[in-house]
C-alpha cells in the first residue's frame, strides 16, 4: 500500500510531462505537412526547361479540328 503513495503521483507527473512534451512538439511545427517533403522529391523547382514547356505549350493555339475527324486527348 505505501508503494501506491509514491507511484500514482509518479505516474501523474510522467503523464504531465508527456502532455507538455506533446503540444511543445505540435507548437513548435514539428507535425507540419508530413507529405510536402515526400512529393517535393518529385518535382525539381531548378529545371529551367520546366516553366518554359509551359510557356510554349500555352503560347501556341492548337490548329482547329476538322469536323469529320475526332479532337485529339488532352493531357
Amino acid at each position: 500500500m505505501p508503494a501506491l503513495y509514491v507511484m500514482i503521483p509518479a505516474a501523474l507527473l510522467i503523464v504531465a510531462i508527456a502532455i507538455y512534451i506533446f503540444f511543445w512538439a505540435v507548437d513548435s511545427g514539428q507535425y507540419d505537412d508530413l507529405d510536402g517533403p515526400a512529393h517535393s522529391v518529385l518535382f525539381d523547382d531548378q529545371d529551367p526547361k520546366h516553366l518554359a514547356a509551359v510557356d510554349e505549350a500555352s503560347s501556341h493555339p492548337q490548329p482547329p479540328a476538322k469536323p469529320d475527324e475526332p479532337a485529339p486527348p488532352h493531357a
